[in-house]
């Protein structure tokens, strides 16, 4: 449960009443963009207010009578789906900031420059998004914004999203200790065992993200994987 000190004001206005509940930033916005929140993280108070500043709690009779249930925790869910989040300025410009370099690291790890093959830096990935003046939406996961932010960088920068077929063979002293780390990358398509215990297999992970994989696997093998790009 969130602090009162910390803690915003979510809002709805219907039927001509306004209805307030305290809650958390940013689980407020995780489950107003429909995730599996509990909600009693969520919350502050389990109280509904006609005036949150004011103390001013909203009538039980009212409560029932527009919402169909005098719950608190059923109205607030309500009014966090439906109403607006009143974030400070200092809040928001922290999450926009938060939630930038979320779709930043995104696509530096599943975009390619076409022309090279290779993966964009960061840095460039977060300058051309400020000329392109790419526009953040707190209400929307980083993913669901990646289709339309890519648009806006492609005049700015080539850039694509691009998958590799990789074939591995990883011996088998070191196979049980390599699931964890291949299932970090994507899923198995297609996978033998052989005589001598080792797993080889066939995986598509991002093409910005191969080097990486090449790196872990051989970090934990001692170099002694083998692997082709098909």
């Amino acid at each position: 449960m969130v602090s009162l000190e910390e803690a915003v004001i979510a809002r709805l206005t219907t039927h001509g009443a306004t209805f307030e509940v305290l809650v958390d930033p940013v689980l407020a916005l995780d489950l107003k963009r429909g995730e599996d929140v509990d909600i009693s993280k969520v919350l502050a108070a389990e109280t509904v207010f006609k005036d949150s500043k004011k103390g001013e709690k909203a009538s039980e009779e009212h409560m029932s009578k527009i919402f169909g249930t005098d719950a608190p925790v059923e109205i607030a869910r309500k009014i966090i789906r439906k109403g607006e989040i009143q974030l400070t300025t200092q809040q928001r410009r922290k999450m926009l900031e938060d939630k930038k370099r979320q779709i930043v690291t995104h696509i530096a790890r599943n975009a390619v420059n076409p022309q090279t093959g290779s993966p964009h830096p960061p840095s460039r990935i977060e300058k051309a998004m400020d000329e392109a003046k790419v526009r953040i939406d707190l209400a929307k996961t980083a993913e669901e914004q990646i289709t339309k932010i890519l648009k806006q960088l492609r005049p700015i920068i080539p850039i694509k999203f691009e998958e590799k077929s990789i074939a591995v063979k990883v011996p088998g002293q070191y196979a049980a200790k390599s699931f964890p780390i291949v299932k970090s990358y994507g899923d198995v398509k297609k996978e033998e065992w052989l005589k001598d215990g080792s797993w080889v297999f066939l995986i598509d992970i991002p093409a910005g993200m191969v080097e990486e994989f090449f790196r872990d696997l051989n970090a934990l093998t001692k170099g002694e994987i083998e692997t082709k790009i098909m």
